[in-house]
């Protein structure tokens, strides 16, 4: 019989268990170009996720596939130092296991991060957006198929999964960076080709400001487990409607590293901000 989700979490949660040390207090998972923001980590113990029992390695480029746990900007946090993605032949539930192991590792928040293409006409390569909310178009969906009340309800609400009052404390933050950030709807799709011109155009009359192939699945699994999320994209190109430029994939994680120092400096501002729990 196979193994269930909650199996694998526990299987997966038990084996660094000893590594882990005290709860952390923040998630954060690293998208495509930004992983170097987790070399900020101090006292940092690095956990490869081959070391983790049940946890799928990453393929994607620019993903090591390591969490690293320790101190931020004064607050104890878990990195997810490279993301699973659903063009890489993972299903929804291996993508979910991310989120749920770091609210298990003591997280009330996650900060998630990614690389996505502005398709908001005022939006450029180098610009941040903070995430008001998404858009689900990969047809795919982690919480389909039996349900563990041990991690979340059957069925939650999406209508908050962006949570107001952290969307408001990261504006405050990039305003104290002196950052200056869009607030937008994030689209997620499939992948790993890259859209259309008519899926772009698709997909701003929906009303999608930018777009990407992560994020979505992950944030439906950290709603569904409990997490309170931020939200937070790289801007690497413009896929604005009639922008006939090949994009490659190489130029967006140049671009996203790009962001990642406008990305740090809204975190050394954030993280402090963020509200305080105990477990």
């Amino acid at each position: 019989m196979p193994e269930s989700l909650l199996e694998r979490l526990n299987r997966a949660d038990g084996s660094i268990a000893a590594r882990a040390g005290p709860p952390v207090e923040v998630g954060i998972i690293l998208g495509s170009g930004l992983g170097d923001l987790a070399q900020s980590v101090d006292d940092a113990e690095v956990i490869p996720y081959t070391e983790i029992e049940a946890f799928p390695v990453p393929t994607a480029p620019g993903h090591k596939g390591q969490l690293v746990i320790g101190s931020l900007h004064g607050r104890r946090v878990a990195v997810m130092q490279g993301r699973l993605h659903l063009y890489e032949g993972r299903s929804p539930q291996d993508i979910a296991l991310g989120p749920y192991l770091l609210k298990r590792l003591g997280s009330a928040s996650l900060i998630v991060t990614n690389a996505a293409s502005g398709l908001h006409p005022a939006y450029r390569p180098g610009d941040v957006m903070l995430i008001e909310d998404h858009l689900n178009f990969t047809g795919l969906n982690p919480l389909v198929g039996s349900n563990s009340p041990e991690i979340g309800l059957r069925f939650p609400d999406m209508s908050r999964a962006y949570d107001p009052a952290l969307l408001d404390v990261a504006e405050e933050a990039a305003e104290r960076a002196l950052q200056p950030v869009h607030k937008g709807i994030y689209g997620g799709i499939l992948g790993p080709s890259l859209e259309t011109l008519a899926e772009r155009r698709f997909l701003r009359a929906s009303g999608c400001d930018a777009v990407g192939m992560s994020t979505v699945t992950e944030v439906i699994a950290a709603v569904h487990g409990g997490l309170r999320v931020i939200g937070i994209s790289a801007i690497t190109n413009t896929a604005a409607i009639g922008d006939r430029r090949t994009d490659t994939i190489e130029e967006a994680l140049t671009s996203a590293a790009n962001c990642a120092e406008k990305i740090d400096a809204i975190l050394r501002q954030l993280l402090p901000l963020l509200p305080h729990h105990t477990r």
